[in-house]
């Protein structure tokens, strides 16, 4: 299969990794509106080199194109790209409004490609583990959760781009930016989400960025309710901690640890298989299994668990906890 790549800054490199690992596909473009980021990916990975991601489809006809550029631009890149018949792997986050969800909903609509999202944390040893326990009725009732996010983004990570920390372009901060992931394993282990309610502020870049620093909310789901925390002016980055409380145990995870703490007072900390971990190491160890997972279903025809309509309570919840923050009220899913 020929993949290409858009958008060449520190998360395509963990994709060209990934895909150069596999042995059913070859990179063969990259495209990106700086020349020589796209020249420095092409002597390291091969593949020829673009500057208009519209010209690459054209001459290249990928079979996928993984989108790695700033979030604005995922959804229209995505939609051109389905509408040429190739099949699109995209970076979160997914859309940057309720607006471009509905935008990417009718386009998915409207083609046989297949859009898959990057939510590769789902894939994480620890997760599937913890998803199990849960399944299974092993676990018990959920009861609650909680989710906290503590990392450090300085004035220099947002000066020095030309579109983070602008409402416009990156769609808010902390959140959608960097606990996104965080976010979408409380729904995906808490069950629907069904109402949110949040705030949010700027504690340590007042003046230097539109976007949130820091995010909390109280989310209802489907089963239980959890209270999630998200910072990025804490000093340092360590890896996030989500906690599962059930009848009969207390799930943690740290990425890449499991552990468990059983009602009968037993702590037990299995022992996982994890991949290696491409990119920073609270990135999680999921890439790989979840790129690879991706091009099987689009050679053999078979449903990818994270395609748009998968995602969309997910993506749905985001918004809600961005829409509660603005307004001061519970918003409903």
């Amino acid at each position: 299969m020929r993949a290409a790549i858009v958008g060449c800054g520190v998360i395509a490199d963990v994709h060209a990794r990934c895909l150069t690992q596999m042995g059913n596909c070859s990179i063969v473009a990259f495209t990106d509106i700086k020349k020589e980021r796209a020249e420095s990916f092409a002597k390291r990975f091969g593949g020829n080199v673009y500057t208009d991601y519209q010209k690459m489809l054209e001459q290249e006809k990928p079979d996928v194109m993984h989108i790695c550029t700033p979030h604005y631009l995922h959804v229209p890149m995505a939609v051109a790209a389905l509408k040429a018949g190739v099949n699109v792997f995209m970076e979160k986050p997914p859309v940057i409004s309720a607006d471009q969800l509905e935008e990417l909903k009718a386009a998915v609509a409207q083609v046989d490609g297949k859009l898959g999202i990057c939510f590769q944390n789902r894939y994480n040893p620890c997760v599937r583990m913890a998803k199990q326990l849960i399944v299974s009725g092993k676990a018990g009732k959920v009861l609650g959760a909680r989710g906290m996010v503590t990392w450090h983004r300085d004035e220099t990570y947002y000066t020095g781009s030309d579109w983070r920390g602008r409402l416009e372009t990156e769609g808010g901060g902390a959140l959608i930016n960097q606990t996104i992931h965080t976010l979408d394993l409380l729904h995906y282990m808490l069950g629907k989400p069904l109402a949110a309610e949040a705030s949010m502020s700027n504690h340590h870049l007042k003046g230097v960025i539109e976007v949130e620093d820091t995010m909390e909310a109280y989310i209802q789901f489907g089963q239980g309710t959890a209270s999630f925390y998200a910072t990025t002016a804490y000093c340092i980055d360590v890896p996030p901690l989500i906690e599962i409380a059930c009848e009969n145990m207390r799930i943690r995870m740290e990425d890449p640890g499991l552990t468990i703490y059983h009602k009968d007072g037993r702590v037990e900390c299995p022992d996982l298989c994890t991949a290696p971990v491409l990119g920073k190491s609270y990135y999680g160890s999921g890439h790989m299994a979840c790129i690879s997972d991706y091009y099987d279903c689009v050679e053999t025809g078979r449903h990818f668990p994270q395609e748009l309509s998968d995602m969309e309570d997910s993506i749905r919840l985001m918004l809600a906890v961005y829409e509660s923050a603005r307004t001061g009220k519970v918003v409903e899913l």
